[in-house]
């Protein structure tokens, strides 16, 4: 009879040893760990032009020629200079040198 209620008592005793170990088998594992992507975006910084500067060839490829100087209200350029915009500025320079003679902040 012993037997019999020791057997049908055991479920009962070790239930909550069991549960116990499950329950501290969570705690034993690390944390999940979460990582973060951070993008950071390159912004551009656009050159301030100062008279006397020499342009580049590279940076004279990307200006594009102003042909109607007047529609700016633009003086006309002088023989050997041409208008050019440079993002949203005005850029008087020498068409050999590359050298800036005046700059117009643009309207």
């Amino acid at each position: 009879m012993k037997k019999i209620f020791a057997a049908l008592l055991s479920p009962f005793l070790l239930s909550p040893i069991v549960a116990s170990q499950a329950s501290a088998g969570d705690f034993r594992h690390p944390p999940a760990v979460v990582e973060k992507k951070v993008i950071v975006e390159k912004t551009v910084v656009r050159p301030h032009w100062k008279k006397g500067y020499r342009v580049t060839a590279n940076d004279r490829r990307r200006f594009s020629d102003v042909h109607d100087y007047r529609r700016y209200r633009l003086a006309p350029p002088p023989h050997g200079y041409r208008w050019v915009r440079a993002d949203h500025d005005f850029l008087l320079i020498g068409v050999t040198s590359g050298v800036i003679s005046s700059v117009i902040a643009g309207r």
